[in-house]
């Protein structure tokens, strides 16, 4: 009898969460593993997952109903089933992951990168529905990208293209970045990079800021959010300038695939039109005459992480019937 059910997962720098999917899309069971960072050797991390993914696989029966998993996590590779040198990940150098939750829960598990897995999802479930050529951006503790061009998502020869967060768009004095280089677009526009601006401004200038009434060191994205929501001027500005980046980033992109639209996932597009705005702005100003006014900008249209679970799930169909 065909199994029903696969399993979601989506790795992430702060948190994993994952569900378990119908062949309808629906995610009847979910769950997280908190504070993925805290676990410094990958095994005990995949101990964790499994133990939680336990709970959830008991709901629906056992193993034996689970076609597959499948795992969206930052550079994932599709062809090989490792996450490879990931800056927002505790575990360095190659880590077969796929294989280490498979030998573990004794189910097949494929993997890709999470922005990949969410692209999927979008196209599958959300805003990209009916698109065969679009990018779906990543704004969270990175900044990632899923490029679909021609219904099909763009791995390169060996599994990593599209890193379009790892392209440098200050070679001059650029700030460094988790991945070892200086001046990527990830080290200015992520939930960390939003802080790092707050807090570059705040030491240049002497204006007033409902910013200063926290400790520099301890602001984070949603502080900035907060306070840019109460009308603080210099937490606008912050959203101005990601948003700025954002945009001469995206007039280039749009330069590379002629996409419909970009589309935008992750905790930072919470800020809405305070950061969608000047990112409009900004694009339109940049982009190359012949591509102006074709591509949309949009937000996601799923629930937080639900676009990386349900895009990760369909990987868990890929897989080969357990015997």
């Amino acid at each position: 009898m065909e199994k029903p059910y696969v399993i979601g997962i989506d790795v992430g720098g702060q948190s994993t969460k994952f569900g378990i999917v119908d062949a309808r899309g629906t995610i009847l069971h979910s769950g997280c593993v908190d504070k993925t960072g805290q676990y410094e050797d990958v095994n005990d991390y995949v101990a964790a997952l499994a133990g939680a993914l336990q709970d959830v696989i008991d709901r629906v029966g056992g193993k034996e109903q689970i076609r597959g998993i499948g795992i969206g996590a930052p550079n994932g590779n599709y062809f090989t089933g490792h996450i490879d040198f990931a800056a927002n990940l505790p575990w360095k150098g190659r880590i077969p992951l796929a294989q280490l939750l498979t030998d573990k829960t004794g189910i097949p598990v494929t993997l890709t990168n999470d922005a990949n897995a969410a692209a999927v999802g979008e196209m599958t479930y959300g805003a990209a529905r009916g698109m065969k050529d679009f990018i779906v951006i990543t704004l969270g503790t990175g900044v990632g990208s899923g490029i679909v061009v021609g219904g099909n998502l763009v791995y390169g020869h060996d599994g990593f293209a599209g890193e379009l967060g790892h392209t440098i768009i200050r070679p001059e004095n650029g700030r460094s970045c988790g991945c070892g280089r200086r001046g990527c677009l990830e080290a200015y526009t992520s939930a960390p990079g939003v802080a790092r601006t707050a807090r570059e401004l705040l030491t240049a200038r002497t204006d007033y800021s409902l910013l200063r009434e926290r400790n520099p060191e301890e602001i984070t994205s949603k502080d900035v959010y907060e306070t840019a929501v109460k009308g603080d001027s210099l937490s606008v500005e912050v959203f101005e300038k990601t948003g700025q980046l954002l945009g001469e980033a995206f007039a280039d992109f749009i330069a590379f695939s002629s996409p419909e639209a970009i589309i935008l996932f992750g905790g930072l597009t919470k800020a809405g039109e305070l950061i969608m705005n000047p990112i409009r702005r900004s694009m339109e100003k940049n982009v190359l005459k012949v591509y102006a006014g074709k591509t949309k900008l949009l937000f996601s249209q799923l629930r937080e992480s639900d676009a990386a679970v349900l895009g990760a799930s369909a990987l868990g169909w890929e897989t080969k019937m357990n015997d």
